[in-house]
């Protein structure tokens, strides 16, 4: 891990959280065009390389925790990335609650660090994807749904405040330091790795568990009357390469499917998908302090940007996702 071999001609990829889930698909979409990228990640010592196994021989990994600004700043004067994908940190709404200190260290100081390193290294024309997200607006008004980008941010959560002071940390250091980063609101996005924390993967992984014979026919749910806007993750991380290559620097973007999913729909669509019977059973751990009853956005801007626009249809997502825990079972 750590050396750094660049080849002319191409782009210098640097991914934070490269090994994580979303970090393992976009390598997947990025290698498939190695001609045009070198690709660097950065892990923990304590990361999995499951996720990106099959991809180790084309990306030079560096063991370095983004709480340390020097061991940060060595990365990016050693590989001198033209690209960073910032997808690094901790995403779990519901864990949030109980880990807010640690919430704050991974992701506010983390981020700042990635910045601070930037600016001290001078790589102001090094572009930079800050993955935000949509848990930012928190409660917005009816009258504000679909979401734009100019919605007051409210986060409920300690999840959305932590994702909401990046945000704001890129814009500043756009403009006090000229650094190129590109704020892109993520809202819900799931598909084949996703953890089992988050519920769709939550139900999937159920789903199959019963199938197998491993579990009674009960799955367990939180909150199934919320509305969530879902995109299928190898869709993310395509607009992701979009917003990188083709959105101004300093501003902020939604990327979401503009559709809104009730998740006990959702269930169903799954369970259909296996033709299983099942009983529901509503578990109150799994509920939050603040539920945001819907979350739907708006992405025309980004749109606009890139003329990205997602391609895999949400029942096709809960296929591969429910074939994805099949295999892990299996």
């Amino acid at each position: 891990m750590g050396g750094v071999q660049t080849t002319a001609m191409k782009t210098r990829v640097l991914i934070t959280g490269v090994s994580g889930f979303v970090g393992s698909h976009l390598v997947d979409l990025l290698v498939r065009k190695r001609d045009v990228y070198d690709l660097y990640g950065i892990v923990r010592e304590r990361s999995s390389l499951d996720k990106i196994a099959g991809h180790l021989e084309f990306i030079d990994l560096f063991n370095c925790d983004l709480i340390s600004l020097s061991t940060v700043l060595k990365v990016i004067r050693e590989v001198k990335p033209q690209h960073i994908y910032h997808l690094a940190g901790e995403s779990s709404v519901k864990l949030s609650w109980e880990g807010a200190v640690s919430m704050v260290n991974s992701n506010i100081v983390g981020s700042l660090n990635l910045l601070e390193a930037l600016r001290m290294a001078g790589a102001r024309r090094t572009r930079v994807l800050l993955s935000c997200s949509s848990e930012e607006y928190g409660l917005a008004p009816q009258d504000r749904i679909p979401i734009g980008e100019d919605t007051p941010l409210k986060p409920v959560s300690p999840y959305g405040v932590s994702k909401a002071a990046v945000d704001m940390f890129g814009y500043q250091y756009y403009r006090s330091y000229g650094i190129q980063t590109i704020r892109i609101r993520a809202f819900n996005h799931t598909g084949p790795r996703r953890p089992p924390i988050y519920a769709l993967s939550s139900f999937a992984k159920q789903v199959a568990e019963i199938e197998r014979g491993v579990r009674q026919n009960e799955i367990y749910v939180g909150n199934l009357d919320v509305i969530r806007d879902y995109t299928d993750v190898r869709d993310t991380v395509r607009a992701y390469e979009l917003a990188v290559q083709r959105c101004r620097p300093g501003e902020v973007y939604n990327v979401c499917s503009s559709k809104g999913y009730r998740m006990g729909d959702l269930l169903e669509d799954l369970v259909a998908l296996s033709r299983i019977n099942v009983t529901i059973v509503h578990d109150k751990s799994r509920a939050r302090p603040v539920d945001v009853p819907i979350v739907i956005g708006d992405n025309s801007k980004f749109a606009k940007a890139t003329s990205w626009a997602p391609q895999i249809p949400i029942r096709q997502t809960l296929q591969d996702l429910l074939d994805y825990w099949r295999g892990q079972l299996s």
